[in-house]
């Protein structure tokens, strides 16, 4: 919304700089976006008069002038316009001039004569014959206002103005206004808000033996008024309203059409009017399109309309597009003699979605879609004939049309000082809150605030507090922390947990993705699940957006594995990503369960000791005790000798391995590796609070074991059990060799431990350390029949 602060000075006097208006209007919830001073564009262009005229001794088409600029001497300025004559006034850029867009105007020669300036144009002043309508396109201006050689340019053609653009926020339609932006204005700057004095044009005669209203559609229509005004006398708009309009970035046309501008711009309410001459059978219908009916709009465009949509119709055809734009087939011309005033509500989103469908947005549409005042209406309409009778652009005829739903009652709420006061934590007088309120327009009485009907944004005590904080001062209120500090929030330990995973996975060196929850039912297919597999079970949605995103998923392995193919696609050699993401299980209830299941995936320089080795280091970090690997065969979806369970103690924590070969080829994947890791598992099974062990005051004595044991006994068995059984002084266990071949028996292996003992409080000897490795060889022997090599 563009405000010109000349205009908004017949509203209230605000004598603050273009600077501190738009800083003080942005700090009470009124966004400028931007300033603009035209008359800083503009320097050193005057009025002139021509005194004297001769033909260029060296051009044909060039006249010397000398024109008064009220200086000693009149300046002598070359130029090519035909249309200049002795004794007109014009504008004259002298020398070290400005015009608009930078320009600058110095003194020179032409053809070998001195020129000290130049005569301006419209177009050189930014200006058209819509702004100065006895002016012409291609020529001097030649000026006939009042004014005299001398006189400073600017405040003749309108550039004396300083204009502020706002950023309306949706909720706020009254601002979309002179008025509301001035009654904002006055509030901020504590100064009296004066409004048009509108007084009802009576008018002579009957609208109503001329035109009748019926309104089909209440529902997206709640009030059309409408007045008519006879006589029409077509012809441009007096200055002061034609720079008004042009300050508001809207090209003045003629008297009428300016009229339903200039009250649109000035009340917020949009309004049109209709030639009464094309309305047959002299009634206005309001309804919905009916199916295949077209019209060309006032840009000459057709439009092909369908039932959704609302217009406004005569007896046979629609003669324009409810709230957006009028029909051409009822426009205002210079042939019109009577003429009907359209002022009405339109439902919002009717609007919008007509706008939207059409391909066309107008001020008019953007006012409606924000939800306008039906008492508006009225007031807008009879500001409007008072106009019309103002500029003699015709003669109101009598009555008014006023079709509307039953009106309602105002908002009211309590104005509790206390509840506010304690709400924005800042001891505001209630005095204070009343004025505040009083000068937006709100009425207050024994306590209780009348909200005014412009004001549908207020609808709780939150939003009086709202209005008083942004008058008392948002930078006034002094920061406080809650009361109740015991309530203040914090991260859950899953989301902590999260937290910490997220900062490892980068240290490891993975990257993290996100993908859709929702996933195609033929991925089950591309994993390999079995068919009685639960994870088939999947909740679907009801209005997806293609079969390949209809249901949620339940497994985070596909999505995996095709963001997996997506780099291998593009030539990513090396590949390791994670993510958390969420899967959607079926329990029987309305919801399903979601758990969030922490999945990795790579290739290339990988295998599946380096993503077992990247877990195990992701469990240390984060405190998850007692973790151990068992080899998975069942597992269909990866290779059935290069998968291991994820469990600390008994519980499983997830699954890892490589992918199996059909389902790396389901993906165009040659080999790929994944892990899943259940969050809540990892929650349960995680030490809560990181333990300190202090360095250790004895040294440690190592020993190598070799045992040979069956050829299927898992390494990992070996190694928990030589753990059990080393008891206290046991620290630690580290496989080094896995041997077959012809020094070992056939379907047997050697495996070779590092063992390291220590005790707390005394240096082991090496009897000690004999008889933990006895009690380890013997545990061994009768847990896996391993003898030592």
């Amino acid at each position: 919304m563009r405000l010109s602060r000349k205009w908004l000075s017949e509203y209230t006097n605000i004598t603050a700089s273009s600077k501190e208006y738009a800083d003080r209007m942005t700090m009470t919830g009124s966004k400028v976006e931007m300033t603009e001073e035209p008359a800083e564009s503009i320097k050193n262009v005057v009025v002139g008069r021509v005194v004297a005229m001769e033909r260029h001794p060296n051009a044909d088409l060039l006249w010397i002038c000398q024109v008064d600029v009220a200086q000693e001497e009149p300046v002598q300025i070359v130029t090519g316009a035909q249309n200049v004559s002795v004794g007109d006034l014009v504008p004259v850029a002298l020398h070290k001039s400005l015009l608009p867009g930078g320009v600058k105007i110095t003194k020179g020669k032409l053809r070998g004569v001195a020129s000290q300036g130049m005569l301006c144009s419209l177009s050189e002043l930014t200006l058209d014959t819509h702004d100065f309508p006895y002016a012409i396109e291609d020529g001097i201006f030649i000026l006939q206002e009042d004014c005299k050689p001398g006189d400073d340019i600017r405040p003749i053609i309108g550039a004396d103005d300083s204009i502020v653009e706002f950023e309306i926020t949706n909720n706020r339609p009254d601002c979309l206004s002179m008025i509301g932006l001035a009654r904002e204005s006055a509030a901020t700057f504590d100064t009296e808000l004066k409004l048009p004095d509108i007084t009802p044009v009576k008018g002579t005669g009957d609208i109503r033996e001329h035109l009748a209203v019926e309104v089909e559609n209440p529902e997206l229509c709640p009030r059309y008024t409408a007045r008519m005004v006879k006589n029409i006398k077509i012809e441009p708009s007096p200055k002061w309203l034609r720079q008004r309009l042009r300050a508001a970035g809207v090209r003045p046309i003629n008297n009428i059409v300016d009229i339903t501008n200039y009250v649109m711009l000035e009340y917020g309410q949009p309004m049109h009017a209709f030639d009464y001459a094309c309305l047959e059978g002299g009634k206005i219908v309001v309804r919905t399109a009916r199916e295949g009916e077209t019209m060309n709009t006032l840009d000459g465009t057709p439009r092909a309309l369908t039932p959704d949509m609302l217009v406004i119709a005569d007896l046979h055809r629609p003669v324009g597009v409810a709230g957006v734009m009028g029909g051409e087939n009822s426009e205002i011309t210079e042939n019109t003699k009577y003429a009907v005033f359209e002022s009405a509500t339109f439902s919002g989103v009717s609007v919008r979605k007509t706008a939207m469908a059409l391909g066309m947005r107008t001020d008019a549409s953007s006012r409606f879609e924000k939800g306008l005042d039906p008492e508006n209406t009225v007031r807008a309409l009879e500001r409007a004939c008072q106009l019309v009778e103002q500029l003699g652009a015709g003669e109101v005829i009598g009555g008014i049309i006023d079709v509307a739903a039953p009106a309602q009652e105002p908002s009211r709420l309590p104005l509790d000082a206390d509840k506010i006061r304690a709400l924005l934590g800042a001891d505001i007088p209630e005095e204070f809150m009343v004025k505040t309120l009083v000068k937006l327009g709100f009425e207050v009485e024994n306590g209780i605030v009348e909200v005014p009907s412009w004001r549908g944004d207020i609808e709780h005590y939150s939003d009086l507090a709202e209005e008083v904080a942004r008058f008392w001062g948002y930078d006034k209120i002094e920061p406080t922390l809650f009361a109740d500090k015991t309530g203040m929030g914090g991260l859950t330990e899953e989301q902590a947990l999260t937290r910490q995973a997220d900062a490892l996975c980068r240290a490891l060196g993975y990257s993290e993705i996100y993908t859709y929850s929702f996933t195609s039912p033929s991925d089950a297919n591309k994993i390999s699940l079995p068919e009685d597999s639960p994870l088939r079970s999947a909740v679907t949605i009801l209005n997806p957006l293609g079969e390949d995103t209809s249901v949620m998923r339940t497994t985070s392995l596909p999505s995996m594995l095709q963001t997996l193919a997506v780099n291998s696609n593009h030539r990513n050699e090396n590949v390791r990503l994670y993510e958390f993401a969420k899967v959607y299980r079926p329990c029987g209830g309305t919801l399903p369960e979601e758990r969030v299941m922490m999945t990795f995936g790579a290739y290339g320089d990988m295998d599946f000791y380096g993503l077992k080795g990247a877990v195990e280091a992701l469990l240390s970090g984060l405190r998850v005790k007692d973790v151990t690997f068992t080899a998975e065969r069942e597992n269909p979806s990866y290779h059935p000798g290069r998968c291991a369970l994820v469990r600390s103690g008994d519980m499983v924590l997830g699954v890892l391995g490589e992918v199996h070969p059909l389902v790396a080829k389901n993906y165009d994947l040659d080999r790929a590796y994944t892990a899943e890791l259940d969050m809540s598992a990892l929650v349960a099974c995680r030490d809560k609070e990181p333990r300190y062990v202090p360095l250790p005051k004895y040294p440690a004595i190592t020993r190598d074991l070799a045992v040979v044991c069956d050829a299927k006994t898992p390494v990992g068995e070996l190694a928990a059990c030589i753990k059990k059984a080393g008891g206290k002084l046991l620290r630690d266990v580290t496989l080094f060799d896995v041997y077959t071949g012809s020094q070992v028996p056939e379907g047997k292996k050697s495996v070779a431990f590092s063992l390291t003992l220590r005790a707390d409080d005394m240096t082991l000897t090496d009897e000690h350390a004999d008889e933990t490795v006895k009690n380890i060889l013997t545990a061994l022997l009768d847990a896996h029949g391993a003898t030592i090599r």
